[in-house]
Parts: structure tokens; sequence; C-alpha cells
């Protein structure tokens, strides 16, 4: 797992082999940065990453320059290797919470410019995400939600249904404010 843009551009992390999470391919996340380097302006954004799992995602955030990154993650194994790598990028802008994503959700009291989200590709309540976030008013004005997935899934009949992109078997659909 690298680093594909940012000042941290090409940094390699080697999670353990045990672990369970399943990162997002480097193709799927210089494309889905790509997109996002077309709308915003890194440094000013509040960023909420969800069931982060190896934290790949938080760190792209954090190699561009991203205000706030809060890691959300359930597995302690995953938090002390996402904090490892917060303090090797020396990203005081970075917290990472050990919480149930959906809890942490049902609970949040702040509004993120993005919120990605990447639960378990086999998790049945993935459309909660967006309930939850729409329900709480989670975003700012004019910010995403993305949440990543299997082909499996259409959420273009929600009413904050922005677009669906797919590189190979990874799925990013996108809602607006």
């Amino acid at each position: 797992m690298r680093i594909i843009g940012g000042k941290y551009r090409g940094k390699v992390f080697n999670p353990p082999t045990n672990f369970a999470a399943r990162p997002t391919t480097d193709f799927a996340k210089e494309a889905l940065f790509n997109v996002l380097n077309n709308i915003y302006n890194f440094e000013n954004l509040e960023v909420l990453d969800l069931f982060s799992g190896t934290g790949s995602i938080s760190y792209e955030f954090l190699s561009r320059g991203s205000k706030v990154v809060t890691a959300v993650e359930n597995n302690q194994k995953h938090v002390n290797y996402i904090l490892k790598q917060f303090e090797v990028l020396k990203a005081d802008q970075a917290n990472v919470i050990k919480i149930d994503a959906f809890k942490y959700l049902a609970n949040c009291k702040r509004q993120f410019d993005i919120i990605f989200a990447d639960p378990p590709y086999e998790d049945k309540n993935i459309i909660e995400i967006y309930n939850l976030v729409y329900e709480k008013s989670l975003l700012k004005e004019d910010s995403l939600l993305i949440i990543e997935h299997s082909g499996i899934y259409d959420f273009s009949q929600l009413s904050k249904f922005k677009e669906m992109r797919h590189y190979g078997s990874v799925h990013f659909s996108f809602f607006e404010t």
C-alpha cells in the first residue's frame, strides 16, 4: 500500500499480513482523488473516514494537507496501526476513534466537508450510512458523502445521489448536500 499523491507521495505502508481490512486499490484511490482534486482545495477540508481499516484514505487526505482528518475504526489492531502511521506522518491534525462507525454517526454532533465510508462489502446495512449522515445533517454545505461498495449496490434512487463511478471491482457512490 502506498500514498499516491501529495507531500507523502510514494510513501509505502505495510500493514501486517493478518489484517482483516481490504484497502482501496491504488488504481481506485488515484481515480477518486483525481475527481476530488477538481472539486476541492484540500487544505480547507475536514474529513471523516469511516471504516478506516488500514487508514489508506486518511493518509491520502493528510498527504494533500487536509485541515482535519478523523478516522473511525472498530478493530483495535487497526486503530493501533493507524495511530502509529499518524505518528510517522507527524499528523497533528489527525485522530482515530475506536468505535463502531454506525454508533459514531448516530452520536456525532459535528459536520464535515467529506465523509468517506468503506464498509465491508458484505455489510447489509450500507444504506444506514446514508440515512444517518442526512438525518443528523453531518455534511456542511457543498459537501460530499462517498461510499465505497461492490457492484451489487445501486444507490441511484436516493434523493442526494450525484453519481457512481467504478474502477475495476471498486465502486464509489457520491452524494451531495
